[in-house]
């Protein structure tokens, strides 16, 4: 079983592109804090980054309702992928492709949280076999 949930904050505004074939992708990252106090009792937090990518109708859902710094709850499977970087030079990237998202802190524009389950679009959210899609540089 492969699957991810993560709670956080969007780190840049999303961005849609769409595959030869004409099938939607959007991506963006999510930074996910916890606080933890150490054995000494001073307080710290760490921020983890995740690259996260929608396909088809919730990729436009995402597209739409999603911007720089909302918090969004995410659930999806992790893929490790790797891509040829305009340098020539092979890189490798995880990240999170969703399967749910659930919009949070602050609401949309119809002023409510609403969830988006991608199971009920009409398009896929599968990727197809992977598609270059411009050099992907996340």
């Amino acid at each position: 079983m492969n699957k991810i949930i993560v709670i956080g904050h969007l780190g840049r505004d999303p961005e849609m592109r769409y595959t030869p074939n004409g099938q939607g992708v959007t991506s963006f990252s999510i930074a996910s804090s916890r606080r933890y106090t150490t054995s000494g009792g001073e307080t710290r937090e760490e921020t983890e980054w995740f690259n996260v990518s929608a396909w088809g109708r919730l990729a436009e859902t995402c597209n739409q309702f999603l911007a720089k710094g909302r918090q969004v709850y995410v659930e999806g499977r992790l893929r490790s992928r790797s891509y040829e970087g305009r340098d020539g030079q092979t890189r490798f990237v995880n990240e999170i492709n969703v399967t749910d998202v659930q919009f949070l802190g602050g609401g949309n524009q119809m002023g409510e949280d609403r969830p988006v389950n991608g199971q009920d679009s009409m398009a896929p959210n599968e990727p197809p076999a992977f598609e270059d899609i411009d050099d992907l540089p996340f």
